[in-house]
């Protein structure tokens, strides 16, 4: 079971950073970023589960933080990719 799990994320994590290399503005890339992070987070839950180790569970804790953290940051002052100058419909 815990190969089906591993495999399934691999398979995810490959759609994401093909949205990441080929993401058509940032906030794709910006997204694609968050979803790596959160299936770095899947990926050390499922192993704490597997090992029943729980010493993991920090490590899941702090990742989930710093993932929060970065996102809210980089969206904060993210740099907008149409022209400032124009006006929308």
């Amino acid at each position: 079971m815990f190969l089906v799990c591993g495999a399934m994320l691999v398979a995810a994590s490959m759609i994401t950073t093909y949205r990441l290399v080929a993401g058509p503005n940032s906030l794709d890339r910006l997204v694609a970023v968050d979803m790596l992070v959160a299936l770095c987070l899947c990926g050390l839950a499922a192993w704490a589960a597997y090992s029943r180790d729980t010493t993991v569970v920090s490590a899941v804790v702090a990742l989930a933080l710093l993932g929060f953290i970065g996102s809210i940051s980089i969206t904060r002052y993210r740099v907008s990719d149409t022209e400032t100058g124009t006006s929308g419909p």
